[in-house]
């Protein structure tokens, strides 16, 4: 006798749990993501809104105020530019049956998944790097130590400026720049979200290695700078054009779809991320250049 209609089968229990697998896992990698980060804010919007970026501008009055007289007020104003809408990404893998006859499910499937996770929590991540080397607090300085030293100095100061507190300040780094630095010093390099990092390192909370900042370069933000946008997949009515996809029930920020394609006889995972790691304030940005790096040299020497 044929199963009831609608009766729940091993096959989507095997499905809604590779589903839920990913979109928890997700979840859970950025949970920590904003933990290493420090005090990283999240943000709710509407797909289609414009990501802002923001600059302070501040005109001293006063100083030279006589005994008795009224202190003038310095104008300050916060301005902003369009930086870029908040549209979904979608990424999409597919596994053939033959694959999965070859390697076994766990190989085909399971860290072909896990590798797809991994890729797309690499794209936040770099394209936050590749954001914060807009920052405008720039300079050059003499070495590696004094460009860290500067630029946390910057940022502190223009946080100062602006009348905001700091809990902790990031910065981020080229890896050979470190390690040329380190040397054979014993250093414990930690590494999570695939982001290898020196914990409480000349007064930063966090010091990120990464080939992703070109030799020569040293950024810095405070933590109260860094915000994160996402766009809930559950609020669309995707659902109403047959696209379903699961979310975690709590965030949102991401969404998966797991399903057979019979046209090919293909395995496919399918996700939609409308999600961006924004620094807020550009001038909250140090952005220090090394001029005896190993890069300025070689460049120096063509």
């Amino acid at each position: 006798m044929a199963a009831k209609t609608n009766t729940t089968m091993s096959a989507d229990i095997a499905v809604e749990a590779r589903e839920i697998d990913f979109v928890s896992r997700f979840g859970r990698d950025i949970e920590i993501l904003r933990d290493i980060m420090g005090t990283v804010r999240l943000e709710k919007k509407s797909p289609g809104t414009v990501i802002k970026s923001k600059y302070a501008e501040v005109t001293l009055a006063g100083g030279d105020v006589a005994e008795g007289e009224e202190i003038p007020y310095s104008k300050a104003s916060v301005k902003s530019k369009d930086y870029s809408p908040i549209v979904f990404k979608k990424y999409k893998k597919g596994v053939t049956i033959e694959a999965i006859t070859e390697h076994g499910y766990d190989a085909a499937v399971q860290l072909t998944d896990d590798q797809m996770l991994y890729s797309i929590e690499g794209d936040v991540v770099e394209n936050f790097v590749d954001y914060v080397q807009t920052g405008t607090l720039t300079s050059t300085e003499s070495s590696f130590q004094m460009a860290l030293a500067m630029a946390q100095g910057r940022v502190r100061n223009k946080w100062k400026e602006m009348k905001k507190g700091i809990s902790q300040v990031i910065g981020f780094c080229n890896i050979l720049d470190a390690y040329e630095y380190l040397g054979a010093s014993e250093i414990t390099i930690q590494t999570q979200f695939g982001m290898n990092y020196i914990e409480n390192f000349l007064g930063y909370s966090k010091l990120f290695l990464t080939s992703e900042v070109p030799q020569g370069k040293v950024i810095a933000t405070p933590a109260e700078n860094i915000v994160l946008y996402y766009i809930d997949p559950s609020d669309s009515d995707y659902s109403k054009a047959g696209l379903e996809f699961r979310t975690d029930g709590e965030s949102n920020l991401i969404g998966v779809h797991v399903g057979g394609n019979y046209g090919t006889v293909v395995s496919e995972i399918t996700a939609i991320l409308g999600m961006v790691l924004f620094a807020e304030y550009l001038d909250g940005i140090a952005v220090i250049t090394i001029s005896n790096s190993t890069a300025a040299s070689k460049s120096s020497t063509k």
